[in-house]
């Protein structure tokens, strides 16, 4: 599993673009994790599905209500990873209002959650091989704390506890 001091994995995630921007195409577009990462402070958190009741309820918007202050406290960008394609992240990303906020990130053959060894296996609920529920600051692409969580559990992944140690670091 990952830890603090770790680098992130060198990977690629997929995000949907609804506007061209800085060379980004509309439609799903790359994003080199390393390169996206670099000179950067990144508010990373990750969710087991777009759409899911805690997911949807608490996580994402957690982290859009608490944009303002996750910038003052020094975080250049917030990612939200999770194991859907780039079309759902962007469709759910619409719906949640996350745009100039939250970067939605498709992580859609799980190999971000697999690298980390974060993940959660939800085969016997029909969902497949997911990414734990976790948040994760990182600097320079280097992970600087690393919050996972319990089986279940919605405790210290949230924007209020990344926020906390943003303000410490």
């Amino acid at each position: 599993m990952i830890k603090v001091g770790d680098k992130l994995p060198a990977l690629t995630l997929m995000e949907y673009s609804d506007v061209e921007a800085n060379g980004c195409s509309i439609g799903p577009n790359p994003v080199d994790v390393i390169k996206a990462s670099a000179g950067k402070t990144i508010a990373l958190f990750a969710l087991p599905g777009a759409f899911t009741p805690t997911c949807s309820a608490k996580h994402v918007p957690g982290y859009i209500e608490q944009y303002d202050a996750l910038k003052e406290a020094g975080v250049d960008e917030i990612w939200c990873v999770s194991v859907n394609d780039a079309f759902v992240m962007g469709a759910w990303g619409r719906e949640l209002q996350a745009a100039g906020k939250v970067r939605m990130l498709a992580d859609g053959s799980a190999d971000f959650a697999q690298a980390t060894g974060l993940t959660l296996n939800l085969t016997s609920r029909g969902m497949g091989l997911r990414s734990n529920r976790y948040s994760m600051l990182v600097k320079d692409g280097v992970v600087q704390t690393l919050n996972v969580e319990g089986p279940g559990k919605f405790e210290v992944s949230d924007a209020n506890t990344l926020l906390a140690q943003a303000k410490s670091l």
